[in-house]
């Protein structure tokens, strides 16, 4: 809400008695807001100006409805969305693949985790790679054909590989998955549902559902990468629970 608005202390200051407040602002006026924050009703003008709204009412107006839907109940849609489609991950992978992944991925403080891809699965694994960056943890992505060089030249640092291949046999993520192996480096890998080379190589391999299994062009609608993505937000749920639980 306030990015990019250049608000001072005193701005922040207000704004978070106004929404605090939201119930009882508007008939309190600017004059006695000033008053309750130790400054002039200028300053709630300006601050009103400075989030881009004509004055104050057309502040309380604008954030009021988005008071009131963060402050609803959540629907928790997206939860029940995952469990769901938890329903359909647990037929080919089990609860304590995803409580190793987070064991020996996730939990990764002091080491990278190199995530290699080619093709759509370079998509996928690219957001995945910008999510463990959210959650701080040291991560190498790359999708090139001479990866094999970054992956082996930061060898020491690597704690755990993550591929994803949707055939599983594509030749680039075997020659990652060998040279990890040399190495021991923990592998974890992302394939179809069927028997595979990566599957067969990794140490942990989860299974996705493929209804086009020969579409090696992903010319055809699939559900395997929608798919792919849901699995990669239950993790992140079972990590945040984990870390929830152990801090109660």
């Amino acid at each position: 809400m306030i990015q990019g608005k250049n608000l001072t202390e005193l701005d922040v200051q207000i704004l978070q008695y106004i929404i605090h407040n939201i119930d009882h602002v508007l008939q309190k006026g600017v004059r006695e807001i000033a008053k309750e924050n130790f400054t002039s009703p200028a300053t709630i003008i300006r601050l009103s100006k400075k989030m881009g709204y004509t004055g104050f009412v057309d502040l309380y107006y604008h954030l009021l409805p988005m008071i009131n839907i963060a402050e609803k109940p959540k629907s928790n849609e997206i939860e029940d969305y995952l469990h769901i489609s938890q329903k359909d991950f647990l037929t080919h992978n089990s609860l304590e693949d995803f409580d190793m992944f987070i064991s020996k991925v996730l939990n990764l403080k002091h080491k990278y985790i190199f995530i290699y891809a080619t093709g759509f699965s370079a998509i996928a694994a690219d957001y995945f790679y910008k999510k463990l960056l959210v959650l701080g943890r040291k991560t190498i992505f790359s999708s090139g054909t001479d990866s094999i060089g970054v992956f082996e030249n930061n060898l020491e640092d690597i704690g755990a590989l993550v591929v994803i291949s949707k055939s599983g046999e594509t030749q680039l993520v075997i020659n990652k998955l060998q040279a990890a192996k040399e190495h021991h480096v923990f592998t974890a890998s992302f394939t179809k549902e069927t028997e595979n080379r990566v599957a067969e190589l990794s140490d942990l391999n989860f299974k996705i559902t493929d209804l086009n299994k020969l579409d090696d062009r992903n010319m055809l609608p699939s559900s395997y990468f929608p798919s792919l993505l849901l699995m990669f937000e239950f993790i992140f749920k079972q990590y945040i629970s984990s870390i929830t639980a152990k801090e109660l």
